[in-house]
């Protein structure tokens, strides 16, 4: 009796192989790096350096003020979770996705983007993570240690200390993953206009402008000024909602304003949804223009 061949069956072999293809990156890429320890650990400790002068700024900043932004609720530890959750959005990025988008150009210009479009599977996804910066990493432990640091101080304020529960984890956990498709989306969107703009590579640099949004609280883009960028940066281009989102559920700065906390965690998900597909467009629309280095 043959087996049957059903859509089902299907679905689960593809995503199969997509995940062993995965794991042999990932494997790949750390015995890679494994390979030349003494840069790997350059490159964990510069990259950790960095992320503890950032956090001796603020540091610094909270020495004069109790808050950024009055009356925003954003204090000190609350922002020390939105800086932990930024930490870890980033770390992400920049292991699985920063290196491929900086070498698609170059892929073109060397014509090894040829060899991509030959292999057996997505070409979106090989070279979306056919590299693995695995230094990387070191900024997401500091993360970590900062938000438990900081959840450790919340939860132990006498007034209005922050409980959490498993249904807040969760959510917290699944709206990062959230902002890394969201930032994911939008580098891979401007990476792919290399195919239009050959070695010009002015619009994906450009991504490390628009990023800065995401950096700090969205209730600082205040008033005449800061309005229309908080705007755009939510509901245009929405890497506002990034950080903004799993902070605010994690730390819970603002409990006033509960009649209106529901929209931006919904929004996030329309927005998730809507960056993969419209970057998986563009990407489609950009690969249909390219022409091979042989021909």
């Amino acid at each position: 009796m043959s087996e049957v061949n059903t859509p089902l069956d299907r679905t689960s072999r593809t995503l199969t192989s997509y995940f062993r293809a995965f794991w042999t990156i990932v494997r790949n890429s750390l015995v890679r790096d494994m390979s030349f320890r003494s840069n790997f650990l350059i490159e964990c400790i510069s990259s950790a350096a960095w992320v503890f002068m950032n956090l001796g700024f603020y540091l610094l900043i909270f020495h004069y003020t109790t808050e950024i932004g009055k009356g925003t609720g954003w204090g000190k530890y609350e922002f020390f979770v939105f800086l932990a959750t930024t930490m870890l959005v980033n770390s992400v990025v920049q292991a699985f996705f920063m290196p491929n988008a900086q070498e698609f150009s170059e892929l073109i210009r060397t014509g090894n983007l040829d060899f991509a479009l030959l292999k057996p599977i997505d070409t979106q996804f090989l070279v979306s993570v056919h590299r693995v910066e695995w230094s990387s990493f070191s900024n997401l432990f500091v993360g970590l240690a900062l938000l438990a640091y900081s959840l450790w101080h919340l939860a132990s304020r006498p007034e209005q200390p922050v409980q959490l529960s498993g249904t807040t984890v969760l959510l917290y956990v699944g709206y990062i993953l959230c902002g890394i498709a969201i930032l994911y989306s939008l580098m891979i969107s401007l990476a792919a206009t290399s195919i239009w703009l050959g070695r010009n590579q002015t619009l994906y640099n450009f991504w490390f402008y628009i990023t800065n949004f995401s950096r700090y609280p969205m209730e600082i883009y205040g008033g005449s000024y800061g309005l229309p960028l908080q705007v755009f940066f939510t509901y245009i281009i929405p890497v506002l909602v990034v950080v903004n989102v799993p902070a605010r559920i994690m730390a819970q700065p603002l409990q006033a304003d509960s009649s209106g906390s529901w929209f931006l965690p919904i929004f996030a998900l329309f927005a998730t949804i809507f960056s993969l597909l419209a970057s998986r467009l563009v990407f489609r629309l950009a690969l249909a223009s390219y022409r091979s280095a042989s021909s």
